[in-house]
């Protein structure tokens, strides 16, 4: 059976990568796993995921913490706040289809800014729960 952890990442990207008005903040599908070097701003990550058991007396499930990060360099938050909002709109409630796996609900539940200690670099954090049912 697939991870249903990474099923859901690959519904995730391929819902952002889709959205219109994403990636028209974005200049283009830089929605990245793992940045590559030189890669123009502003860009969403994949943050930190958690997968839990989510399994009832009779039936299977997973219970996941998913979290987005927007990175930018224009001067201020106003970019960050404007894609986290795209990310958030995208996703919420969204109907994803991760392969072997239903989806059960996704919901966003935080969004922060913060400046990175670099102080040129601005962060937003997206925070979503998640819950997935294997397919039978």
């Amino acid at each position: 059976m697939s991870s249903p952890a990474w099923e859901l990442q690959k519904a995730v990207y391929a819902k952002l990568a889709a959205d219109a008005g994403l990636l028209a903040l974005l200049g283009g599908a830089r929605i990245y796993d793992d940045v590559p070097r030189g890669a123009a701003f502003p860009y969403v990550t994949f943050g930190p995921s958690t997968t839990r058991d989510w399994s009832t007396g009779t039936e299977t499930g997973s219970e996941h913490g998913l979290t987005l990060r927007a990175w930018s360099k224009a001067g201020g938050e106003q970019e960050v706040h404007q894609v986290l909002e795209a990310v958030r709109a995208a996703l919420h409630e969204s109907a994803l289809t991760p392969a072997g796996h239903r989806l059960v609900s996704l919901r966003h539940e935080t969004s922060e800014a913060l400046r990175d200690p670099d102080g040129e670099t601005y962060q937003g954090i997206a925070r979503f729960r998640a819950l997935t049912e294997p397919q039978p």
